[in-house]
């Protein structure tokens, strides 16, 4: 298992040059620590990985596992629409010392079912590292079914399945086919409970990013049997959640990092800084939450 509990899909923070701000990167990695994170994801959606070049992803993963230093482990986004990208990049973040990969079904090219076995039989070849298949067909196109997962379960080093298709029937039936075999956490920030409880393990979070200790905990207070404490604490994240996504992944998180001195707001184009009517929101729910602002 490449962890238990709640991993961060960690925002990259720009200066208003648009160059990676490490300052702010080292900073937020100590927080997400220092508040029980169980790992960190780097260059994935919410780390605006489309924008970034081969050259930053390199130098940002490898700023990420020098400061983590072996304290929880970190994953790495190397999914591509072009498999040959895809390998190159698995391998070189595995010479950087990574614990584990996170690939992406290949966007834009629609590919088959089959055109996704394939395509992760290739990268799994590519490396000794464990990875982790990502299904996000809201931004990608193309859902990968049940049947196609269960059949990449039988690879050794497929180990696990962030699953952000938002249908839980879907999660439990990849669950239920594929056993022990694969370990299933939500990519779906109002999903996670619903997620543990058809046997999911864990969460590949959004919102924590900026709550990652109450995310923590909420999925720690579920498999301790504390169902209904499990419960109250989703129940707050609700209006959060819902202010994270009020505009696309990540805009407004990297707003809440602002706002919370932890990162900045700037994105790259085609993404735009958020609105100032849904920006009023989010720092609404954020001051209803508490404890958030500065």
């Amino acid at each position: 298992m490449i962890f238990k509990g709640c991993g961060v899909a960690i925002a990259t923070p720009f200066n208003k040059n648009g160059e990676i701000d490490y300052e702010y990167l080292k900073k937020h990695i100590e927080f997400l620590i220092e508040n029980k994170t169980d790992c960190i994801v780097a260059c994935g959606t919410t780390g605006e990985s489309a924008t970034l070049t081969k050259e930053e992803k390199l130098a940002f993963t490898e700023f990420v596992v020098k400061t983590v230093n072996k304290r929880i482990p970190v994953m790495a986004g190397t999914g591509s629409n072009n498999t040959k990208l895809a390998v190159e990049m698995s391998i070189e973040m595995e010479k950087l010392g990574v614990d584990a990969l996170l690939v992406v079904t290949p966007y834009y090219n629609k590919a088959t079912q089959q055109g996704l076995v394939q395509y992760f039989k290739t990268i799994a070849n590519s490396t000794n590292l464990p990875i982790m298949l990502y299904n996000v067909p809201s931004r990608t196109g193309v859902n990968m079914l049940p049947s196609t997962v269960f059949e990449l379960s039988k690879i050794k080093n497929i180990v696990a399945l962030k699953e952000a298709c938002g249908d839980i029937s879907q999660v439990a039936e990849v669950i239920a086919l594929c056993g022990d075999n694969l370990h299933v956490y939500t990519g779906n920030d109002d999903q996670i409970l619903a997620t543990i409880a058809v046997g999911g393990v864990g969460t590949v979070s959004v919102v924590a990013n900026i709550i990652p200790k109450d995310i923590h905990d909420m999925v720690e207070e579920f498999f301790k049997g504390n169902v209904q404490q499990a419960q109250k604490m989703h129940a707050k994240t609700l209006g959060l959640i819902k202010a994270m996504f009020c505009e696309v992944s990540p805009v407004p998180v990297k707003q809440a990092l602002e706002a919370m001195n932890l990162g900045t707001r700037h994105v790259r184009e085609p993404l735009c800084e958020i609105e100032p009517t849904n920006k009023e929101f989010l720092l609404k729910q954020m001051k209803e939450y508490g404890g958030l602002l500065c």
